[in-house]
């Protein structure tokens, strides 16, 4: 079991996004789904029978969404990294995740979805290249992905072998 689960503050439209990420991540599954009661309709509003948790996996990591009301709001403190091994993993997630979002929020490989969740689609290999102790080499890739909303990593590559 993982010690640490995030969990992740939704209004009311915590069911959608679990299927939302549950249909783009292969390796993921909706667990347990916890409801509103009679008690405490006075605190959270929401009428008995509502979605108040749902435990989910995307890649084997788990998460949890909860139906807490329009209280809090996703901000681009906290966001998840998707560790990608090539420009086709880049595609697909940056295609699936971005698709109805927030496309002023996208930089340098983050994005913001349509639930207001921010994400960080990465090349694995991006890591090496910014970590080079040729200075040269890391400014220049620095330089390049500076400039791009989704990570192109021939680009970066050859930004990198130009430094």
């Amino acid at each position: 079991m993982q010690k640490i689960t995030p969990c992740l503050w939704f209004d009311n439209n915590a069911e959608e996004a679990v299927n939302f990420y549950t249909s783009i991540f292969k390796n993921s599954k909706i667990g347990n789904i916890s409801r509103y009661g009679e008690a405490g309709y006075e605190i959270h509003g929401k009428p008995a029978g509502t979605v108040m948790t749902i435990e989910f996996e995307l890649n084997g990591h788990a998460f949890t969404a909860l139906n807490g009301g329009p209280v809090f709001k996703f901000n681009e403190a906290i966001s998840f990294q998707v560790g990608c091994e090539s420009q086709e993993e880049v595609d697909y997630y940056w295609g699936k995740l971005s698709e109805g979002g927030d496309k002023k929020a996208q930089q340098c490989g983050w994005l913001k979805d349509k639930h207001g969740v921010s994400w960080q689609i990465v090349p694995t290999v991006l890591g090496k290249m910014l970590q080079d102790k040729d200075a040269k080499k890391s400014e220049s890739v620095m330089k390049a992905l500076l400039q791009m909303k989704k990570l192109d990593i021939k680009t970066l590559k050859q930004a990198y072998e130009q430094g």
